[in-house]
């Protein structure tokens, strides 16, 4: 009998070839649980067609699809029309473009997917998974400001500052990090780094990769911890810039 894999698949950036080709190297199958970390859009040109693609795949899979930043800042120009210039600036206006192609009723569809993408997923082995982060001291269900989902990095930072011998029963351990098992984030590139491979700090896993510049698409295998990843996205997409 198939072993039932969680899959947690890193920040895509409209990197629709890279997310093909992932899903075929880790094969995938309606076995697996896929738990998509956000940033759907805004890098490549491919953004409706990639939410066109994961539209499908839920159909089929398993899959919890989680909000990431340009994911919100995408449903609001939908919404409203208003471009917010930072957006712009950081993937999109090739999302601008991706949808000045879309039918109106994709554009609607689209619109209902972005609404329904969750803020943040808890298992039942105490896992959980989430765009970039929380700051409550009490943990995530605490959260006061819900846009700290997905915009948060002081979670990433603070993993990254602990000494690693630190115990976790020390009475000076992040109190964050103590109320779940393991945390999977996406959201902060650990190309800044100088890591093409999923980073574990604490007991923190970071699966942005950075497709969204030069770096790969990934999947982590939550419970292995076994990674699969595709060719350098940009690589998919001569010339564009994605957001290098």
């Amino acid at each position: 009998m198939q072993r039932k894999r969680t899959l947690v698949i890193g920040d895509i950036h409209a990197g629709l070839r890279g997310l093909v080709q992932v899903l075929e190297k880790a094969k995938v199958t309606t076995a697996d649980k896929l738990i998509f970390l956000g940033d759907y859009v805004d890098g490549w040109s491919q953004a409706v067609e990639t939410v066109n693609f994961i539209l499908r795949l839920r159909t089929t899979h398993d899959c919890i699809f989680l909000r990431g930043n340009h994911d919100e800042l995408c449903y609001e120009w939908l919404i409203d029309g208003q471009a917010n210039p930072l957006w712009l600036q950081h993937g999109g206006t090739a999302t601008m473009a991706s949808y000045e192609k879309a039918k109106k009723e994709t554009k609607k569809e689209h619109l209902a997917f972005y609404q329904s993408l969750t803020n943040y997923y808890l298992d039942d082995g105490n896992r959980l998974f989430l765009h970039a982060g929380f700051t409550n001291l009490k943990g995530v269900e605490h959260e006061y400001f819900k846009q700290t989902y997905y915009w948060d990095r002081t979670l990433w930072e603070l993993a990254m500052s602990l000494h690693p011998d630190m115990d976790p029963l020390d009475p000076f351990y992040p109190k964050r990090l103590t109320h779940y098992k393991e945390i999977f984030i996406g959201h902060t590139p650990v190309t800044r780094m100088g890591k093409l491979t999923p980073q574990h700090v604490a007991n923190v896993w970071n699966v942005d990769t950075g497709a969204a510049f030069k770096g790969p698409l990934s999947i982590l295998d939550a419970d292995t911890k076994t990674f699969w990843q595709s060719d350098p996205v940009y690589t998919f997409y001569p010339g564009e810039n994605g957001r290098n």
